[in-house]
Formats: structure tokens, sequence, C-alpha cells
């Protein structure tokens, strides 16, 4: 059977302009397969960035795109979703982006449980501004600004930080492994509530040290080892395996999800009249929404 919407259908006459053998090359072709599968309407999918190599992603889609400033993404996103929940609205971006500057609106955003995928691009170092340390930089690396002695701070865990704050769909994706990565997506997308991404997307300009040979040789599949992702405990143990215990397996794969949880959107008492944006608004109505702020 012809699919009504084909894989050229998502990509843009925009070409990628990162760096031959960025991992974001891989993110976009894993969320355009994600898309072809879902058939997702292009018109009802908004794609919302912040600031950074991963964050030029929406423009390499044939969807609505955002671009967003700096750590603001999410909090855009948010503010789309709200307007119009029947988008399917997906945040892309960076390390330095999303668990920096904006890790408020991130945290925020999943205790909520708001319908939102949120794919991260972490390369452990700030690319478009060169090489500087990020929030997931790992102790001891040299960057830029971290020259003598290396990171003194210890690394973001967003694995544990999602599953602590309240995501209901937590996951971890490789950009050496397109496949999983897209599967991760496309149930993401699907999935009711807040969803994370953390993909593993290695700069292969600023970050010599978190290469794909760095990954390949310790990333594995925690699914296929038995992991229960409806154990929120179990879920917790394997988070910690990596950065925070530095061991030399890195778990990919699905963490945790929860089905049954609400989103915001869910209990919010403003949808009991419909979608907003299908909603109209006349005269007749003035006076009944002056008498609330009475």
């Amino acid at each position: 059977m012809k699919l009504a919407f084909e894989l050229e259908t998502y990509k843009s006459e925009i070409k990628p302009t990162w760096c031959p053998g960025c991992g974001d090359y891989a993110v976009l072709n894993a969320l355009q397969h994600a898309l072809t599968e879902l058939q997702l309407e292009p018109w009802n999918v908004l794609i919302v960035s912040g600031i950074g190599c991963s964050s030029n992603l929406p423009h390499f889609l044939s969807t609505y795109g955002f671009h967003a400033i700096h750590g603001r993404a999410v909090a855009v996103a948010e503010g789309a979703e709200l307007a119009n929940p029947d988008l399917h609205v997906i945040v892309t971006g960076g390390d330095g982006d999303g668990y920096g500057i904006g890790l408020g609106h991130f945290i925020h955003a999943m205790r909520r449980n708001l319908d939102l995928t949120y794919i991260v691009m972490n390369n452990e170092i700030y690319g478009l501004t060169t090489g500087q340390a990020s929030p997931t930089s790992e102790m001891g690396m040299k960057t830029k600004s971290t020259p003598i002695v290396g990171v003194i701070e210890n690394p973001i865990d967003p694995i544990a930080l999602a599953l602590s704050a309240g995501a209901t769909y937590v996951a971890r994706a490789f950009s050496g492994d397109v496949k999983q990565m897209s599967e991760l997506v496309a149930r993401g997308i699907e999935h009711h509530g807040f969803s994370l991404i953390d993909a593993l997307s290695p700069c292969v300009t600023y970050n010599k040290i978190n290469t794909y040979d760095f990954f390949r040789k310790r990333v594995y599949d925690l699914n296929k080892e038995g992991h229960d992702p409806g154990d929120l405990k179990a879920a917790f143990l394997k988070a910690l395996e990596w950065p925070v215990m530095q061991r030399d397996r890195i778990p990919l794969g699905l963490f945790y999800r929860n089905d049954k949880l609400p989103t915001y959107e869910d209990l919010e008492p403003a949808y009991k009249k419909g979608n907003p944006v299908t909603q109209r608004l006349g005269v007749e109505d003035a006076d009944e929404i002056l008498n609330e702020f009475l």
C-alpha cells in the first residue's frame, strides 16, 4: 500500500549545514522516518527549537517550525501546545540549550506532564560557540572554557532528572543506531504525556572524547536485557549507571513509560469548551469573560 506521505514529504528544500559526521544528521533522519511511520499530517506538526547547532533542525523539515531564543524552546512549545492541543508539538535542541539555560522550563514541563516530545541532541559540549564545557560535559574534560584542569563540576544526568521530575516517557538513543532512535522517537510522539529522548549525538569537531567509537564500545540495549520500562525504581537504577556511576556500560532504549498519568491538558478546565483555536469568541461572550475577573 502506498503511503499518503512519503519520506520526501517531510524534507524541506533547505539542506543541513552541520559538520560532516555530526550526530545531528542521524537525529534528523530518525525524526523524518518517525513522522513517515506515523503518517502525521505535516501541517499538524510543529517543531520548536532554541539556539545551537542542533536547533537548526526545524529548517530541514517540511512542517511548521519555530526557532526560539536560547533556552526558551520548551516554554514556546508549551504555549503552542496549550493554544492548540491538536498539534503534534516536538521540541528539538541541544544539551546546553535544554539542560543549561532552559533547565527550569524543562523541569516544570515534565512536572506538569504536558503532551510534548523533547529530543535533546546531547554532544556534551557547546558546539555552536566552538567548544566550551556544557552541563553534560564529563568531569575532568578539558575544553576551551576549562583548559587547565578540566571540568570541575559533576555532569547533569538527564535521564535521572527526567524520572524524578515526572516525565512519563524517558528514553536514550545514540546517533550510531538510527533504527533504534527512529523507533524511540516514534513511540515518544505517540505517547500521551511528556516524552524525553536524550540523543547521544557526537560532535566530531569539538568533542574528541565522546566519539562514535567511545559510545560504540560502551552502549547496550537495556530492553534486550530484560528491563521493565514500567518499573520506575528499576529505571532509576539503570539511569545512574552513566554518567553518575561512570561505568563502562551506557544503557540505551526505553527507561520508563507511564500511560496512566493524566496530562496537564486532560485536567485543564479551560478546555471544557474544546480546543481554544476552534472556539469562536463573539461580542456576546464579553460579559461572561469580564465577570470571571470581578
